[in-house]
C-alpha cells in the first residue's frame, strides 16, 4: 500500500491513531472489565460486544499505522495553474461519449465520486494528475480504455 496523502491528511490520521490507541483502549478496556464482572463470560454479550470493540479498534490501529508508514506526502495544492495537481479542478470532456463534467483531484481520503471528487490514485485520476489544459489522455481502465480531454483548469 503507498498512498498518496496530503499533510492535512497525514495529520487527521495520526489524530485519529492517538485517540484509538489512548482514549478508545482505555474505554474499550473499561467495558470489558465492567462486563466480565457480569459473570459467566461463554454466555455474556457484553463481555463479547466489548471483545469484539476491541478487536475492531485494534484492526483500525492497524490500518492507521499501515497508512501512515507507506504514505507519499505531498503539498495540498499548487500555487500555480499550469497543470492538475491535488485539489485542482478542471472542466473535462470525454472524447468517446462528448460529455462535459467539472472534477477535483483529491487524495484518496477525500474521495467523493458523487461529487466528482476524483482520487489521484485512481484509474482516471492518474491519467490526469500533472496533465495540462487541452491534453487528451488514455485512462486504462479495467475491461476498457477511453480518452479524456482536459479543457479548463479552474
Amino acid at each position: 500500500m503507498n498512498n498518496t496523502l496530503t499533510e492535512s491528511n497525514m495529520k487527521k490520521l495520526q489524530e485519529e491513531l492517538e485517540y484509538r490507541m489512548t482514549v478508545k483502549r482505555a474505554q474499550i478496556a473499561k467495558e470489558k472489565l465492567e462486563a466480565a464482572a457480569h459473570g459467566d463470560r461463554s454466555e455474556n454479550a457484553e463481555y463479547k460486544e466489548a471483545c469484539a470493540n476491541y478487536r475492531e479498534n485494534d484492526n483500525r490501529i492497524q490500518y492507521l499505522m499501515n497508512m501512515i508508514s507507506t504514505a507519499t506526502v505531498i503539498e495540498d495544492k499548487s500555487s500555480d495553474k499550469l497543470a492538475l495537481e491535488i485539489n485542482s479542478k478542471a472542466k473535462i470532456r470525454f472524447v468517446e461519449d462528448d460529455f462535459e463534467t467539472v472534477i477535483t483531484l483529491v487524495t484518496t481520503m477525500d474521495l467523493d465520486p458523487e461529487n466528482m471528487k476524483i482520487s489521484v490514485e485512481s484509474d482516471l485520476g492518474k491519467a490526469l494528475y500533472k496533465k495540462k489544459q487541452g491534453d487528451i489522455v488514455e485512462v486504462n481502465a479495467p475491461g476498457e480504455n477511453y480518452s479524456v480531454e482536459i479543457l479548463e483548469i479552474l
